[in-house]
């Protein structure tokens, strides 16, 4: 019997991490997809390099696309400043429509390979208010995916798995740790330096300290 095959978004922060270790732990042969997409912490491309071969990918792919004519991102436009202090509503790091632009990627990509699993690291608890990391939007995506696809024409089913959507990030640490995650080799910083050191005071940063305190393990996050 064949191995299932799944696309998994892997970014090289830590949950895309983690949910590349929980798709290999559920006997998914993996197929890594990462995003250049012109963001300011580009060293989080070199921490999923890393991952996709500590976890044994079939294959890693990095898709280059370009999204500068989103000026409003501090993630895209260096001109605006990472904020660095807890705000309210959604911050001015979210990028407009990326993660719908990652997982049709990765939607073509799987029917390219014949796989029927997207594996994505989307947080609807400890995350930055983000509207495209819900499950409202997961499930969209997935009736999107059976409309969208000669594969969904023949009756075929997508699933878009999020393994870590209703977790704290305690409790992604300590599966990810269970799992045998080093997340000394993964970036979370929206500013990491090039060698992918941390700022340690963005709201990516603050999220991930708070989350190995709260898990009650060391936090051997490279901080500059």
């Amino acid at each position: 019997m064949s191995t299932a095959k799944a696309v998994v978004l892997l970014s090289g922060g830590m949950d895309s991490v983690t949910v590349l270790a929980v798709a290999r732990s559920q006997g998914y042969g993996c197929y890594a997809l990462s995003i250049a997409y012109g963001q300011r912490h580009e060293s989080e491309l070199m921490a999923a390099e890393r991952a996709a071969c500590d976890y044994d990918a079939i294959e890693h792919r990095t898709m280059s696309i370009q999204l500068d004519a989103y000026t409003g991102s501090a993630l895209t436009n260096p001109a605006v400043a990472v904020p660095e202090q807890a705000g309210t509503g959604i911050p001015v790091t979210y990028v407009p429509a990326r993660n719908t632009l990652f997982l049709s990627l990765a939607l073509g990509w799987a029917e390219t390979l014949g796989a029927r699993d997207l594996f994505i690291g989307v947080n609807a608890r400890d995350y930055s208010g983000y509207p495209d990391c819900r499950p409202e939007f997961i499930h969209a995506f997935e009736t999107l995916a059976k409309r969208a696809t000669q594969a969904g024409d023949a009756g075929e089913t997508y699933r878009v798995h999020t393994p870590l959507i209703d977790m704290e990030k305690a409790d992604i640490i300590r599966l990810g740790v269970r799992l045998g995650v080093d997340y000394s080799r993964t970036v979370s910083c929206y500013q990491a330096d090039t060698e992918g050191r941390a700022c340690g005071a963005c709201d990516a940063c603050r999220l991930r300290r708070a989350g190995f305190s709260a898990a009650g393990i060391a936090d051997n996050t490279r901080y500059r």
